[in-house]
């Protein structure tokens, strides 16, 4: 099968990039022929060349005329859409004659601000998009990536049309129940949706993490507001048994998380290690003995959690979006209520100061993970819809023929 994939970018390592080049690699080591559209120029590495030996750069704005020709060249069975925004770049892809099936990573697609929270508050937003985002959420002024002026201006009528648009494709995939509800509550048919979870294809150790009495606590993630590792900090410094914390990961609060470590005397056990390679992460969770993950904007899914779990440790979090789909409070880790500083801090001590317990739900985390998260099963489904997508597709050019002779 020929599968045109369609992103926004090329080269970066978010979770969707991760998510692209796992799922491209497998399906190539299966048979199937991959090419990439994407926007900007050509600048790739060779992790990118490798995966996408075609690759079709439609520039920065993207070129409508670059997609047509990616088309056209490459003839796909199926068109699998990622992240791109672009109303042209939608428009060509609607009326393009394929099946589009495109994956919903994360909330830009119905929220203006993007992650689905208030940025006084915090609070977790549960409405559709409406004009309330507009005023009072103020969500028409964004911040502005890059050089030059600090913010930028995102339209409302835009963002609904952008969204009439993705509710024609072929069929939404989501990673969890909570995503396929935030995409019902914009109103998208139930019948368009599909939950995939996404299961990074990660080299994880065979044998237990050591749980050792280093009481060692691990974070692996972005440092970026949404992301909390401020609460966490603030939750950490209630801790009352010893423990080491190391923070695996760079971004934007990362100058003001360091600085709150300082003032909340957690300088000597709380350590920022900036970007670590996946490889070095796995080195961390063997000597661990829990992992966190502080998020307050509703993750679409969690996937740090879930590379924790599986090598073998429980997971502490708080209550945030789908992370309640595969963290089970008391069963592989703890789920704390959201923002609760106080409760969270309970539970890290729990596992520190109860090395059987952290084992025990270590060992069920590992269990469920394998069982219900296999990637080999999650390229199974998704081969399954392209070929289903393709048939149905081919099924209807032919009736057309039919009827039109």
């Amino acid at each position: 099968m020929r599968l045109l994939y369609v992103h926004e970018r090329i080269g970066a390592q978010g979770g969707a990039e991760v998510n692209i080049l796992l799922t491209a690699r497998e399906l190539v080591r299966r048979g199937h022929c991959v090419a990439l559209a994407h926007g900007g120029d050509e600048s790739a590495d060779a992790e990118w060349r490798s995966a996408f030996t075609e690759r079709m750069p439609m520039g920065n704005p993207a070129r409508v005329d670059a997609l047509d020709q990616a088309l056209t060249q490459f003839q796909p069975d199926v068109v699998f859409l990622n992240k791109f925004s672009d109303p042209d770049v939608l428009q060509t892809l609607e009326r393009c004659c394929r099946p589009v099936i495109r994956v919903v990573h994360d909330h830009d697609l119905y929220c203006m601000r993007s992650y689905k929270y208030h940025y006084f508050s915090r609070r977790i937003c549960t409405r559709a998009a409406s004009a309330y985002c507009v005023f009072p959420c103020g969500a028409s002024l964004g911040r502005a990536r890059g050089a030059g002026f600090p913010l930028r201006w995102i339209g409302y009528r835009a963002k609904l049309r952008e969204i009439a648009v993705n509710k024609k494709f072929y069929r939404m995939l989501v990673a969890t129940d909570y995503m396929r509800d935030e995409l019902l509550r914009n109103g998208f048919a139930f019948d368009r949706i599909e939950v995939h979870p996404p299961v990074p294809h990660q080299t994880a150790f065979q044998d237990n993490p050591s749980f050792s009495g280093r009481n060692l606590i691990v974070y692996a993630g972005q440092i970026i507001r949404g992301k909390g590792v401020d609460v966490l900090l603030e939750s950490l410094a209630r801790v009352t048994s010893p423990f080491e914390c190391v923070i695996l990961g760079d971004g934007s609060h990362r100058a003001t998380c360091e600085r709150l470590s300082k003032s909340l005397g957690l300088e000597g056990r709380v350590h920022f290690k900036g970007h670590v390679p996946q490889a070095r992460v796995v080195d961390f969770y063997r000597d661990a003995s829990l992992a966190v993950m502080s998020s307050v904007w509703p993750e679409p899914f969690g996937a740090t959690g879930m590379e924790a779990m599986r090598c073998g440790l429980p997971v502490v979090a708080f209550d945030a979006g789908g992370i309640r789909e595969w963290l089970l409070d008391g069963v592989n880790g703890f789920l704390v209520p959201w923002m609760d500083r106080d409760a969270y801090a309970q539970k890290v001590d729990a596992l520190l100061l109860d090395k059987a317990l952290a084992r025990r739900l270590g060992r069920s985390a590992r269990e469920m993970v394998d069982e219900r998260f296999n990637f080999e099963g999650y390229i199974d489904r998704l081969e399954g819809l392209f070929a289903r997508a393709s048939r149905q597709t081919a099924d209807m050019h032919a009736q057309a023929k039919t009827d039109t002779s």
